[in-house]
């Protein structure tokens, strides 16, 4: 039977016996004092009035699951949060006054908000088709533009299989990559760019029917990478309704126009002369840059590629 306040004050013990929420807690009164002005302070000093069960232990109706890291907490000064909600954990800690507990919570909430956004898409896309190789051993050449200096046109170097050469030791020890395991993601406006070991697919949102395959590259004899994409092409030759998706290996780069209903043609392949460290758009431009102090651009509408030394 529980009795009201009259009771001798807890303060004249040294074991404080509780009950929370129907479960059990046994510590000792400089664990719960140690903060001034928290609920247990005015609670064994007498200012609120106590509740206590048939054994004498002091009811407190709370949750006992968030009372348990919060009594961990007044003891070792030790933060826990396996398996804890943290903003259920704030809120009780709020209510018993742990002050100190209570800007620790704040902290861990400000670090798992994101400050950039959130997910803005969680999904799964099929695996595509592997685009068949060449049956061709030698290298692909198409006319392209010229007449930029420093302009530099290269077709893909052949790159022949283990069963077409003969293999050494050494060879025998190159890893393969796994065809249908993408290695990069990028994304602009709503379109996505998977980018596999030697090829690559574009996908588009639309909230009528959701993510949709627009575009796939041919099979590419060499390994992807860095991958760029650029979703609004303003100025380019089909007017602002191109897209434009670069790939690197290497110093190499390819270059596809992609069209809104799904076709897509080779701009053309180029060097930087040194690797790739880096591969992006700006506006109409697509940029290589090289920590060797290299920069390769290529411009929409002049249609030139130029290298540069920075």
């Amino acid at each position: 039977m529980a009795t009201n306040g009259n009771s001798p004050s807890p303060a004249m013990g040294e074991i404080i016996q509780l009950n929370v929420g129907g479960t059990r807690f046994s510590t000792s009164r400089q664990t719960l004092m140690w903060i001034p002005d928290s609920f247990f302070s005015s609670l064994l000093s007498g200012r609120i009035s106590t509740l206590r069960d048939e054994t004498g232990a002091i009811f407190i109706d709370r949750d006992p699951t968030a009372f348990a890291p919060i009594l961990n907490f007044l003891r070792t000064k030790e933060l826990d949060l396996r398996g804890v909600n943290i903003s259920v954990l704030r809120h009780e800690a709020e209510f018993y006054g742990i002050t100190p507990l209570v800007r620790r919570l704040l902290l861990c909430e400000e670090l798992d908000r994101s400050s950039c956004g959130s997910v803005l898409f969680h999904g799964y896309l099929p695996p595509p088709a592997i685009p068949p190789r060449k049956s061709s051993s030698a290298p692909d050449e198409r006319p392209g533009p010229s007449g930029a200096e420093g302009f530099t046109r290269v077709s893909p170097l052949p790159h022949p299989s283990l069963s077409d050469s003969p293999c050494d030791d050494t060879e025998k020890l190159v890893p393969i990559v796994d065809p249908r395991k993408v290695l990069i993601v990028a994304g602009h406006h709503n379109w996505i760019v998977a980018a596999y070991a030697h090829f690559v697919i574009c996908y588009r949102i639309k909230e009528s029917s959701g993510w949709q395959q627009v575009f796939s590259s041919p099979y590419l004899n060499w390994t992807i990478e860095r991958v760029a994409l650029n979703a609004k092409v303003v100025g380019g030759p089909h007017g602002d309704k191109d897209k434009m998706v670069a790939a690197a290996s290497e110093s190499r780069i390819i270059l596809w126009s992609i069209q809104d209903g799904g076709s897509g043609n080779e701009i053309g392949v180029f060097s930087l002369g040194v690797p790739v460290d880096d591969l992006f758009f700006i506006g109409s431009q697509l940029v290589a840059t090289s920590h060797t102090g290299k920069v390769g651009v290529w411009n929409a509408v002049t249609q030139h590629w130029q290298v540069k030394l920075r």
